[in-house]
């Protein structure tokens, strides 16, 4: 664990999971120009990088390389923000990972991955940081969903089906939480530029060769969505705010079938 410091002046402290790049790093980038100190927390070696950065935003920054697909990384960030010795004011859990390619095909291994970092780590995180806002009746949360919460995934089924999970649980837990002064926000992008389809064995996927939205933008309208406490917010170009007006009435054995043709291996091999 590395930290940067400087004064806090008061400034509240805000945690940020995925940190090191993408939407995750922007999202840290929205709310240290919005005068928020931060946790951030990322498996890889950028998570330093990405910490120096925040920095030239003159606040706090304590990076936490932890794997949150382990229940021990999960309680070594929640210890990060307790030493901290502040109320955690927000969280943005937005570490995930995907996985491309048929069902039959694709290793058990990986898809148990995706359900550990996706799922799996964003419950236990959110069980252990709500209870600490629970207890002073104070913060806000922003879980990243996704537009593919609202379509079944072939060829990406386990990502999909993660992210409707997410999309459930986080409502659910507005209602739960409805009388209190705590906001749950889901932030649902869509196809974004960063480094998942890669990581995901997808680029050789349409989707993964199709021009994608801007993570700077997609965080941004994430962050003011969580700071206005709305429930959820489809982020990024006006075709994707599209796309998620269009799966409200679509068929699932339409939004199936349109997203194997993005989602299919080689199918950005064709014309």
């Amino acid at each position: 664990m590395t930290e940067t410091t400087s004064t806090t002046n008061g400034r509240p402290l805000a945690l940020v999971t995925g940190a090191s790049s993408g939407i995750g790093l922007e999202l840290a980038k929205q709310f240290a120009e919005n005068g928020f100190d931060l946790v951030i927390a990322a498996e890889d070696a950028r998570l330093d990088g990405a910490a120096g950065r925040l920095t030239d935003y003159g606040v706090r920054v304590r990076a936490v390389r932890a794997d949150l697909r382990d229940a021990a990384g999960v309680e070594e960030v929640h210890r990060a923000v307790k030493a901290d010795g502040r109320p955690l004011a927000a969280a943005a859990l937005n570490a995930g990972v995907g996985q491309g390619g048929a069902f039959l095909d694709t290793e058990l291994t990986d898809e148990f991955a995706v359900i550990d970092l996706n799922i799996t780590s964003t419950v236990h995180l959110a069980k252990l940081l709500l209870r600490d806002m629970a207890a002073r009746d104070e913060g806000r949360l922003l879980i990243t969903s996704s537009i593919a919460s609202t379509m079944p995934g072939s060829f990406q089924a386990v990502y999909n089906a993660s992210k409707s999970f997410l999309q459930s649980f986080a409502q659910a837990l507005q209602n739960e939480l409805k009388d209190t002064s705590l906001t749950v926000t889901a932030l649902m992008p869509g196809p974004t530029d960063t480094d998942f389809f890669r990581r995901a064995g997808m680029e050789d996927t349409k989707v993964g060769r199709q021009d994608k939205d801007d993570p700077a933008q997609v965080a941004r309208q994430g962050f003011e969505a969580l700071m206005a406490g709305k429930d959820k917010i489809v982020a990024g170009s006006a075709k994707t705010k599209a796309q998620g007006l269009a799966n409200k009435v679509l068929p699932d054995s339409i939004k199936a079938r349109a997203h194997r043709r993005m989602a299919e291996p080689g199918s950005g091999d064709q014309g």
